[in-house]
């Protein structure tokens, strides 16, 4: 197996783009969003728009396995308010929907936020039967679920949490997770050495399993360890390290998946990609 390592890039001007953005920085995997990530409606994808990238996915040599859409930041799938809940529910099932039209297979979303309204395994469970419903009206993408820093009242911050809801997910075929390692870091899972990735990289095994694990976010940490204050920095230059990207690349447990990075300058992603690349080498 292989390393598939590249970022989180533009898909402006046109879905299509995003597959020649990833290819310019030498990417062998990318992330975009579907549509505008901070508005609930989008213009629906047109029979061009899904030509040219599917077209633009085949001459750049990109399988859908290798790419890692994003849904909208507006959606939390664990809100404690009926209407909201719908109008989010609604809007998931739409980002799958465009997923199935590109000929995509991954969709990584954040679980939702309880709100300090519920507990938070109320809102896990309704999590769970967000996905359920969704993954019910279509036929062919996976719900990956990302774990997040734990700000405020989101969930996810804990492996725990991410196993929560798969548990509950009818279908485990279609369900996985996406491991940030700014989230994991803040949240509480020491990243900063070789024995702490054996030993974070353990827990995940034992509480969730790495079967579930379907792509991963490269990124620093402008926070310390366990701050639960989502910061992404460069790699190297922030509170993890460089241990923790040589311990993933270097791993087979992390093969075939897409890993993006998100790390916050853009102008240095190609070097960051040839780095982990390198790692991924042996070199």
């Amino acid at each position: 197996m292989t390393k598939f390592i590249g970022a989180h890039v533009s898909a402006s001007g046109g879905v299509w783009n995003a597959p020649k953005n990833a290819h310019d920085l030498g990417a062998t995997a990318f992330a975009f969003f579907t549509k505008n990530q901070r508005r609930w409606q989008a213009k629906p994808l047109s029979e061009d728009d899904i030509c040219k990238f599917k077209a633009n996915c085949k001459r750049y040599n990109f399988s859908p396995g290798q790419i890692l859409p994003h849904d909208s930041y507006l959606i939390n799938l664990g809100h404690p308010e009926a209407e909201a809940l719908d109008k989010s529910r609604q809007a998931f099932y739409d980002e799958i929907h465009r997923c199935e039209q590109l000929g995509l297979t991954l969709l990584n979303f954040h679980p939702g936020s309880h709100l300090k309204q519920i507990s938070e395994s109320e809102s896990l469970k309704l999590v769970a039967e967000s996905i359920n419903l969704a993954l019910d009206k279509s036929t062919s993408v996976k719900a990956v679920i990302e774990n997040t820093a734990g700000q405020g009242s989101n969930l996810g911050y804990h492996f725990e949490h991410l196993a929560e809801i798969i548990e509950q997910v009818e279908d485990k075929n279609r369900v996985g997770v996406c491991l940030d390692t700014c989230h994991t870091f803040v949240s509480g899972y020491d990243l900063r050495t070789h024995e702490a990735c054996t030993d974070t990289f353990k827990q995940f095994s034992d509480i969730v399993g790495f079967e579930y694990l379907s792509g991963m976010h490269i990124n620093d940490s402008k926070a310390e360890l366990s701050s639960r204050l989502d910061r992404h920095h460069s790699l190297g230059q922030g509170f993890i390290g460089k241990a923790a990207f040589e311990f993933i690349m270097q791993d087979a447990r992390f093969d075939g998946i897409p890993m993006v990075l998100e790390t916050i300058n853009d102008s240095i992603w190609r070097q960051e990609i040839e780095w982990l690349q390198m790692l991924a080498n042996g070199k």
